[in-house]
């Protein structure tokens, strides 16, 4: 994988536009020489790491993972991904970041903003702590995180993912005790000029979504999401890096600056469509006749060269050779500004509507999800929010399903890693009876059997990890190459079908 250009400083490349240049992130903030290191200095630098890694690396493999991408013919390096498989090399790059350039840094910041007793900065860097080391449960279970960071320790323990939840739990707790809604926050990107109340709901929203994904694991914890969501004190527009993005080499979205730019030298097409979004958004009958089309589609996807709505199958490798062209299947709709989403307006709804399913109390739960679709086609920039409601109504007597499939199709087109969180926590969209070597065998172009597909399921991908089998989901990526290698305290892998603690 190209590495996006967050290589020297935090602009990125950015000239005169929002995100301008304030630090080389490869200096330790900790040395000497950096002592004059100040909280407005630092935090723009961690934050543009942290969108760097969640909004191309995870997304791109969430996408895979959830069945939102598939692979394209004719390129193999990212085929692993759509059968499902994740090597402990290929994440290194990515977690070396989030722990040496994000992680380190807001520590660093977190001890100067509680020094100087500027609560709004502390506050910031703790939540975007928070929000990180959650990242990093919810793919490798178990992380270095009681001992991380000491200079004399470097075998740190991997603590199990329930006691870093608690950990930072606990953080976002004190962080919240401290701060109040007028306090100053330093430089940022995420809430540029605005005081700590934004941080305050995005905090509470964070944990919404932390205690949510403790849920079914954690007896205690219904309680407290109860008060937090009677406080309602939670963003009120989506919580992402925008407006923020050039449109030079160095400068644009981490996404399309690795998948969408010839700036950097690449005509490779990875990222297509997969058949399971694109047969679920764009539903047919046996006649081909098209009986249910949301109203998000064009916002999340693109028509192919021939001006349809088509999606490849996990793990295929097509051929040139036949019809299907480089021009044949969809992509997904991506611009050099487009916003990297750490937690959207629809998220928090549904996780509101699962609250109240789960307290059953329908009414409650039922409006809440309908106004997860509502935002979720508002963010789009789609009108239609009925259309895909009457399609997918909700019902109290199988909330999960409702929820978990209405949620993995909304995050489609903003934050597929916590799609593919999220069905594996749900356990939706569920394995259906077709598989992908049934709807194309990867010899011939013309054994392409997209109408076999389920709407609203996954599916076996063709050649799929053989260590998963048949109907399993990844669960967890193997303990990154980049610190397991050299921690005499790393864990022994337990599998790509053990859960990580929320999933059990």
């Amino acid at each position: 994988m190209k590495k996006i250009a967050i290589i020297s400083t935090i602009v990125l490349g950015l000239g005169t536009t929002a995100c301008d240049s304030y630090l080389d992130i490869n200096q330790d903030p900790n040395s000497p020489a950096e002592s004059n290191m100040t909280t407005s200095i630092m935090l723009p630098a961690a934050e543009m790491n942290l969108a760097g890694s969640y909004g191309d690396f995870m997304r791109i493999t969430g996408g895979y993972y959830a069945q939102h991408y598939a692979q394209t013919f004719g390129t193999s390096n990212y085929l692993d991904y759509s059968q499902f498989k994740m090597s402990a090399t290929r994440s290194s790059g990515t977690y070396t970041q989030l722990n040496s350039r994000v992680l380190k840094n807001l520590e660093t910041i977190r001890s100067l903003a509680k020094e100087k007793e500027e609560w709004g900065s502390y506050l910031a860097a703790t939540t975007l702590r928070a929000f990180t080391y959650q990242a990093l449960v919810d793919c490798y279970g178990e992380v270095p995180y009681s001992e991380a960071f000491n200079v004399s320790n470097t075998s740190p323990k991997y603590d199990d993912g329930a006691d870093i939840y608690a950990g930072i739990l606990a953080e976002l707790n004190e962080a919240l005790e401290k701060a109040q809604a007028a306090d100053q926050v330093a430089t940022n990107f995420l809430f540029p000029g605005e005081t700590a109340g934004s941080w305050i709901q995005f905090a509470n929203a964070l944990k919404l979504k932390i205690m949510m994904r403790e849920i079914d694991v954690k007896s205690d914890v219904a309680a407290e999401l109860g008060k937090l969501i009677a406080e309602d004190n939670f963003p009120k527009e989506d919580v992402a890096y925008a407006d923020c993005w050039g449109s030079e080499a160095g400068s644009m979205s981490p996404f399309y600056a690795e998948e969408f730019s010839s700036a950097w030298g690449s005509t490779q097409i990875n990222v297509v469509a997969n058949i399971a979004i694109i047969g679920t958004m764009l539903q047919k009958d046996a006649n081909g006749d098209v009986t249910y089309e949301d109203p998000r589609l064009p916002a999340f996807f693109e028509k192919n060269g021939s001006g349809e709505y088509t999606g490849s199958i996990s793990g295929s490798n097509f051929s040139t050779s036949d019809s299907y062209k480089s021009t044949y299947w969809c992509r997904p709709v991506a611009s050099h500004d487009m916003p990297v989403y750490l937690i959207t307006r629809s998220e928090i709804e549904f996780f509101i509507a699962e609250y109240y399913a789960r307290q059953n109390n329908a009414a409650q739960a039922q409006a809440h999800y309908e106004a997860a679709i509502e935002a979720s086609c508002e963010t789009a920039g789609v009108g239609g929010a009925d259309v895909v409601i009457a399609k997918f109504p909700y019902e109290q007597a199988s909330y999960k399903k409702c929820i978990g499939i209405s949620k993995w199709i909304a995050l489609a087109g903003t934050n597929n890693y916590e799609a593919w969180c999220e069905a594996r926590r749900l356990d939706y969209p569920a394995f259906g009876t077709v598989t992908g070597p049934q709807m194309y065998d990867n010899e011939k172009d013309s054994s392409y059997k997209p109408g076999l597909y389920v709407p609203g399921t996954l599916y076996t991908p063709i050649k799929v990890e053989d260590k998963l089998g048949q109907n399993h989901i990844l669960e967890r990526w193997p303990y990154a190459d980049s610190s397991a290698s050299r921690n005499g305290n790393s864990p022994e892998f337990p599998g790509y079908t053990t859960p990580v603690f929320w999933g059990k």
